[in-house]
């Protein structure tokens, strides 16, 4: 599998969440190259340097490397004098002056798809508050590619799914900008402005909605993310709402448009035209 952009941009959200939840001035990660036991360093968050921009780590190797192999999350106090791991990125790490580091695999279907990285510039434990969330984070990753790729896979069962091409690539654009203009939507306060938007929102749509098939906006807004690959966790910060009303919106519209999954009421959504 190709490395997926969408998915690149649920690492780099997964970075920001890292961070604040832990306090690691540096974070960073990337997603696996297709086919390969390889994982590229693609995002990069609180670097002072570009010397991890794009540094391919090789299962095994180096603490990254060790979590892609284990497929478990691995952790060191002092990077370059640990006996832990191998020191193939010595180099690297020292130019941006990392010292405790830690390394949480995103495994989706017991594959590991890419890593997550939290660092120091201090050679300190890293305590179990900080390895919980960064293991929420990458779960977070994780939780977002199994919904696309069940949306995929309904997709493909109601449809047959066209070769990979640039058509392709253009609908996908669409469908994160439908997702990002929803979200922007309720954070204008001028309502002519804000009704330009949503019906700038609609032109998006593949067709025009089915008679009878109505969702209240927040409902069509939540859906919108989850449709892009959102968690709810994601959802509920692109959006400005807690959590938990984040899955009552979608509870009613799954209710509505008759799904009983998040992958089904997405599917439903773009069936009824409501979605693109």
């Amino acid at each position: 599998m190709a490395v997926d952009a969408a998915a690149s941009v649920e690492i780099r959200g997964a970075l920001v969440r890292l961070r604040r939840s832990t306090g690691l001035p540096v974070a960073f990660g990337g997603l696996l190259d297709s086919g390969r036991r390889q994982m590229r360093i693609s995002e990069l968050n609180g670097t002072a340097t570009e010397s991890l921009s794009r540094l391919a780590v090789t299962a095994g190797n180096g603490l990254g490397g060790k979590a892609v192999a284990l497929a478990r999350p691995c952790a060191v106090t002092d990077y370059s004098a640990s006996r832990q791991i191998t020191h193939e990125y010595d180099a690297a790490v020292a130019t941006e002056g990392l010292r405790s580091v830690v390394a949480v695999p995103v495994v989706v279907r017991r594959r590991v798809r890419g890593v997550l990285y939290g660092a120091l510039r201090t050679a300190q434990p890293l305590g179990d508050r900080t390895l919980t969330a960064a293991v929420a984070a990458a779960r977070d990753v994780e939780q977002a590619l199994v919904v696309r790729e069940e949306v995929r896979a309904l997709l493909a069962a109601a449809r047959p799914e066209p070769a990979p091409n640039e058509e392709g690539a253009a609908l996908e654009q669409v469908r994160e900008a439908h997702a990002a203009l929803r979200a922007l939507a309720p954070r204008i306060a001028d309502p002519a402005l804000r009704a330009e938007l949503l019906d700038a929102c609609a032109l998006l749509t593949a067709e025009r909605p089915a008679p009878g098939v109505t969702l209240a906006p927040r409902e069509l807004d939540v859906l919108a993310c989850v449709a892009a690959g959102s968690t709810n966790a994601v959802a509920a910060e692109r959006l400005g709402l807690g959590a938990e009303t984040v899955k009552g919106y979608l509870r009613s519209a799954m209710r509505k448009l008759g799904a009983h999954t998040r992958g089904e009421a997405v599917v439903a959504a773009r069936r009824a035209g409501l979605l693109p």
